[in-house]
């Protein structure tokens, strides 16, 4: 017990100090966490374009489609994707059935309709796409996080919410037009070979060769083409990235990066094959350079060269090494605390905490004397430990954690005023001191345990289906009735113990 209450003591300890002189302590000594409602902040809920997703998957369908029959020389027409299928016609009779049983093994999430026209659809069923909807979310919760890591953000939250949408909460971050600009680019990095048979001039009105796309410059400098042609398939992803830096070439700023085992060999194998072709490097659908291969590049690294500046290198570095988001966000709510409304609310939250915790004190000394003053010190050591708990778990303190913390100091004293009262019946009934007192701290027991336990009850429910503030008045509440169990039972019970042996008396004042 007085282990516990000294780590208590200590761990609550930083708590006095101020934010600089807290960070020369360490890691796991450090002050409780502001949340963005008493620190200010930055606030976004983003939405996830699932949609995206199972666009693009059929879009690498149709190219695994067509890769897959030019391969076995089968003639086919009409293939693309439509609304949420692939359908294409096999011209040959004499390939229809061979056509079917490939396809029915290219993908097994997608079902294969076959007519005896030749016509053909592939069609991905609900649960296969509903999984692919909550992989891209998941993923997409995940890259965030990792991005925001990156930034050296304190304490951020990211949160997920309801089906496709992503809570950001950045407490201390005033300006959020970075983070958005970070969080709303997909960096979906691919590098494909320009189609040389046709320009970007002749795309642009249309004729565009199958297999093909005109993708637009992502900096038109000059000289720079507005457009270019090139190949859909990716000869080396971005996935298979490993790192990425921001560092300088000829005195201007450029993105270094380095390729995994198998990309490397990726990378080496199509520079080798395509020497004197040119190789495009694209971002989100927008060619960042399309420099011309002179040699095979086998070392498995590279650098990416535009017209960045310093921040925008060191931003793309930041995104590529965080990973590609599966579907780009989009930013539906935002909001920005200043530091002045978080300050009232701390303001307003301790005044109606001192304020609360002097008329408890007030009150039980009062009604119990002593044994009110031995009860108000259990409820300060109750205090305490609550703070030393949210310190110890690294919790952020939002201001329905305060509220918690009001209500925890009535439920912590009503567990004395619970004791007290029987302990008051027993000597009426005859008992010695301490018979009465051991009867009182027994017999009240069971009921002090049974409301604390349907409370936590009920602050776990808030904790696993509330969502922010909630969670935060779920927290601090749990936590607090924890402590007031070993305070309220074990703490003041010896404080009464002991002063009463001390003291020697022969009734308690408290009839």
């Amino acid at each position: 017990m007085v282990v516990t209450s000294l780590l208590g003591i200590i761990f609550a300890a930083p708590n006095l100090l101020s934010r600089e002189q807290a960070d020369h302590l360490p890691s796991w000594l450090q002050p409780v966490s502001l949340g963005l409602d008493l620190q200010g902040g930055s606030y976004l809920l983003l939405e996830v374009d699932t949609g995206y997703v199972v666009r693009e998957q059929l879009t690498s369908l149709v190219e695994s489609v067509r890769t897959l029959l030019r391969k076995e020389k089968i003639k086919y027409s009409d293939l693309g994707a439509k609304g949420d299928q692939v359908s294409l016609r096999i011209i040959e009779a004499a390939d229809r059935e061979k056509a079917r049983e490939m396809l029915r093994k290219l993908d097994p999430d997608a079902g294969l309709e076959a007519r005896d026209d030749g016509a053909m659809v592939l069609k991905y069923s609900e649960e296969a796409v509903r999984r692919r909807k909550l992989s891209a979310v998941e993923q997409s919760l995940e890259i965030v996080r990792r991005r925001i890591d990156e930034l050296g953000t304190r304490e951020p939250s990211i949160q997920r919410q309801g089906e496709d949408r992503v809570v950001v909460q950045l407490p201390g971050v005033k300006d959020p037009d970075r983070i958005k600009s970070l969080l709303g680019k997909t960096a979906k990095l691919t590098f494909h070979l320009l189609d040389d048979t046709t320009s970007a001039e002749e795309a642009s009105k249309g004729r565009v060769p199958p297999g093909s796309m005109l993708l637009p410059s992502a900096e038109r400098e000059h000289g720079m083409p507005e457009g270019y042609v090139v190949r859909k398939r990716v000869d080396v992803g971005g996935d298979m990235l490993v790192d990425s830096k921001a560092t300088y070439s000829d005195g201007r700023p450029v993105v270094s990066f380095r390729f995994n085992a198998a990309g490397a060999k990726k990378f080496g194998d199509t520079t080798r094959e395509s020497s004197g072709k040119f190789l495009a490097i694209v971002l989100d659908d927008k060619v960042i350079s399309a420099p011309r291969i002179n040699e095979p590049i086998l070392g498995g690294s590279g650098i990416i060269s535009g017209n960045f500046t310093v921040a925008q290198a060191q931003d793309l570095s930041l995104l590529l090494r965080a990973g590609a988001l599966p579907a780009p966000l989009q930013v539906l709510e935002e909001r920005t605390v200043g530091p002045d409304l978080g300050a009232d609310s701390i303001r307003a939250g301790t005044v109606a905490s001192l304020l609360g915790l002097a008329l408890v004190i007030v009150l039980m000394i009062a009604i119990y004397g002593t044994l009110g003053l031995l009860a108000d010190l259990s409820l300060m050591l109750n205090l305490v430990l609550l703070l030393a708990s949210l310190s110890f778990l690294g919790a952020t303190l939002t201001l329905p954690g305060i509220a918690g913390i009001v209500l925890t100091m009535g439920m912590a004293v009503d567990a004395n005023v619970l004791i007290y009262e029987r302990m008051r019946e027993e000597q009426r009934n005859g008992r010695t001191v301490m018979s009465a007192m051991q009867a009182g701290y027994d017999r009240a027991f069971a009921t002090i345990f049974d409301a604390h336990v349907t409370t936590l009850v009920a602050g776990g429910l808030l904790f696993q289906f509330g969502t922010g503030p909630v969670r935060g008045f779920a927290v601090t509440l749990s936590l607090g009735l924890l402590a007031s169990l070993f305070t309220a039972v074990l703490v003041n019970r010896m404080l009464v113990f002991s002063w009463v042996r001390w003291r020697r008396l022969k009734t308690l004042p408290l009839s």
